[in-house]
């Protein structure tokens, strides 16, 4: 493989061209002709010959594979049903309370509306004035004197207990 008269320090070189084509490329300035190395098929392993039985014991296991699918598919579909069926009775109930309670709150502001008109209505027709006189005149009351009001700080209670009479 060596060429005579060739100066290359190349010569005689062999370098894969690709690792798919199995070829040899050689360099120099001799030039041949490929040839390529036949590739050797893989070897398949042989298949044992099925009986009867194992074809009938197979079709049986898938039939019984594909049955299992079928129900956890069929119960998969009717817990997801019925997780959404509930979902939006909720969300149907939630929408159903939130109307009431909008109602309630219309019906609440309209009554104190009317609470607060009848308020001023009944304070419009008080006249103080007139009381006073009927107080004073009619029933003998009068104002307190300088003695008879006595003042009391409560500690910290709404309610005064009287546990004796006030003196006079």
């Amino acid at each position: 493989m060596k060429n005579v008269g060739s100066s290359s320090p190349y010569t005689n070189r062999q370098t894969p061209r690709s690792t798919n084509s199995r070829q040899i490329y050689i360099d120099g300035n001799t030039v041949r002709k490929l040839e390529e190395i036949p590739e050797v098929a893989p070897r398949q392993p042989r298949r044992p010959v099925e009986t009867e039985r194992t074809i009938r014991r197979r079709k049986k296991k898938v039939s019984l594979q594909s049955m299992i699918y079928v129900a956890f598919i069929a119960v998969s579909i009717v817990v997801v049903g019925g997780v959404l069926i509930g979902y939006v009775n909720l969300q149907a109930d939630i929408t159903n309370r939130m109307n009431h309670i909008s109602s309630l709150e219309s019906e609440l502001n309209s009554m104190r509306l009317a609470n607060d008109e009848e308020y001023m209505r009944i304070m419009s027709d008080v006249d103080l004035e007139e009381i006073k006189r009927v107080a004073i005149q009619e029933l003998g009351m009068k104002y307190a004197s300088e003695g008879q009001v006595i003042t009391y700080t409560g500690e910290g209670s709404d309610y005064v207990r009287q546990y004796g009479n006030i003196p006079d």
